[in-house]
């Protein structure tokens, strides 16, 4: 057996990039983290009838997709999972070596 190793690319140190291309990174991301959200709640709603006393018929199920939708946005709002977290460290990570090969590139 072998000990687990930390890779060396986790104990970089963040590469400072703009503040306006950072925030777009961090929309894209969060954007992303919403539809991943989405797409993991929406089974939890399918097997449930929208009849009975106080159920709204069609028209709930006819909405059922927009309530998911911001339900996922309000998670991401408030801290989500931290998939953006993550995707942003990433498209960070990938711009810092996409630069450093470019030709004429310094570093």
């Amino acid at each position: 057996m072998s000990d687990l190793a930390v890779s060396p690319s986790l104990l970089a140190p963040n590469i400072a990039t703009p503040s306006a291309e950072t925030a777009r990174m961090r929309e894209t991301a969060e954007q992303f983290e919403v539809s991943f959200l989405a797409q993991m709640l929406k089974p939890m709603f399918e097997g449930i009838s929208t009849d009975g006393p106080f159920g709204g018929g069609e028209a709930e199920g006819q909405w059922r997709s927009f309530m998911i939708d911001e339900m996922a946005k309000q998670t991401v709002r408030v801290g989500g999972i931290g998939l953006a977290d993550t995707v942003v460290s990433e498209m960070i990570r990938m711009q810092a070596e996409q630069s450093q090969t470019l030709p004429g590139a310094t570093a």
